[in-house]
């Protein structure tokens, strides 16, 4: 969402740079909408004025005992004028709110132009991608020939798009969300947060998800509830229509939360294994900051994803997203991917974004010191990490010869043991 004063004294710049991401902003459209609407909000204020100023003829005039009854015929038929212009007013208030809110943010100046996935730019890589002595299977062969992951029974209990974990395989998913949750609170300095899995519309809103995105989220039918899409939505809320303590920020809380998603877009993509299901573990990274700073609480950010891989010794690369392919409410966004040799490919496990005051302004959330005027924090989130991808890139690049599966060091510890063998049911 946008300041509306600044947005309709830059219309041009701004439609330019929705270009850039390709969103053609109908400025038509936009003025005659905005130009009826002030209008209608104008004539109703006026007319509410005359009403006021009439009321006060009418008492005095009574108290000289006047004859009021002409000027109270044109009082009743000037408040229904009033209650016209009012109800015209509400409907194109609300035709604005919606247009505005289907409009996605502004990408940052730093941000790469481009007309899609192709042209985002590569930042870094880390790591060489895995080598092997034999050709490496992709992890929906490994995992349930390990007996550690089962889409049979998923399917059954369920349907297309979900996974049973079994076994050490289910140790290995609880494992992943207790190292990155104590690696994030205990040495990168966030709050754990253990947040409802189910949201409402106003928190949707807040962050982006509605009215544009409906399609792709679960709705709990006869109710205002939605299974969360992400921890995104119902961590950044936690502060929605509150002001802050400006001296309190940079606020950092990571958060553990199954995500439900229809994939209603996905058009096939990733169709086998866990990469793309309609439920997934994630651990979410969300800051809100102040407006200067909020980039380089972007780069903390993502480093702290980024740490995660490297002490698991994932090879991973870096990305920056163009201008076509950054989401809806981001301003700039850095994608991790990690390295898959099962699919001979880096594959998305992290998108760490900064949404300036797009998502504070949907959502209210301002900070202030003292006596200062509040102004709109910066609100910014990114995995970290991806838990069903982080399992399924540990399976495939720890994979052995003999169809075993090498635990990383760092995982050891809490999952109890150095490998998980082959051929053998586990514990």
């Amino acid at each position: 969402m946008y300041d509306l004063s600044f947005f309709r004294n830059n219309l041009d710049t701004i439609a330019q740079r929705l270009a850039d991401r390709g969103f053609v902003l109908d400025l038509d459209e936009f003025r005659a909408l905005d130009v009826q609407r002030r209008a209608a909000l104008n004539d109703a204020q006026q007319l509410m004025a005359q009403r006021n100023a009439a009321t006060e003829e009418i008492r005095k005039l009574k108290q000289d005992s006047h004859d009021t009854s002409a000027r109270q015929q044109q009082m009743r038929e000037m408040s229904e004028r009033i209650a016209t212009r009012e109800q015209q007013a509400t409907s194109l208030d609300e035709s604005f709110r919606q247009l505005m809110s289907g409009i996605p943010n502004t990408p940052h100046e730093s941000v790469p132009v481009g007309k899609g996935e192709a042209d985002n730019v590569e930042i870094k890589k880390w790591g060489e991608p895995t080598k092997f002595s034999f050709e490496p299977k992709p992890h929906w062969d490994l995992g349930p020939a390990l007996g550690i992951l089962d889409f049979d029974r998923a399917a059954k209990v369920t349907g297309a798009r979900f996974a049973v974990y079994m076994g050490l395989g289910a140790k290995l998913e609880r494992s992943l969300i207790n190292f990155m949750l104590d690696v994030h609170t205990k040495e990168h300095g966030y709050t754990e947060v253990l947040p409802p899995f189910m949201i409402n519309s106003a928190s949707l809103y807040g962050t982006g998800q509605l009215p544009k995105f409906a399609g792709d989220l679960f709705k709990l039918e006869g109710t205002d509830y939605w299974l969360a899409p992400t921890a995104e939505v119902p961590v950044t809320n936690l502060h929605r229509d509150e002001t802050l303590d400006l001296d309190s920020l940079p606020i950092k809380y990571c958060a553990y939360t199954p995500c439900f998603r229809s994939e209603a877009g996905s058009y096939g993509r990733d169709v086998r294994g866990i990469i793309r299901q309609h439920q997934f573990q994630k651990v979410e990274l969300v800051k809100f900051a102040r407006p200067e700073s909020s980039y380089e609480e972007l780069e903390g950010l993502t480093r702290d994803a980024e740490e995660i891989l490297e002490r698991l010794k994932l090879p991973y690369r870096r990305i920056v997203l163009c201008t076509a392919d950054t989401g809806f409410s981001s301003a700039k966004t850095y994608d991790l991917e990690v390295w898959l040799p099962g699919q001979n490919a880096y594959k998305e496990i992290s998108s760490c974004s900064n949404f300036e005051a797009f998502q504070a302004r949907r959502a209210q959330i301002r900070a202030k010191s003292g006596k200062a005027k509040a102004d709109f924090v910066h609100t910014l989130n990114g995995s970290g990490l991806a838990v069903g991808r982080t399992w399924l890139a540990i399976v495939e690049n720890y994979q052995q010869a003999d169809g075993s599966i090498l635990v990383p060091q760092a995982l050891q510890p809490y999952l109890g043991v150095e490998v998980i063998p082959a051929l053998a049911k586990s514990n």
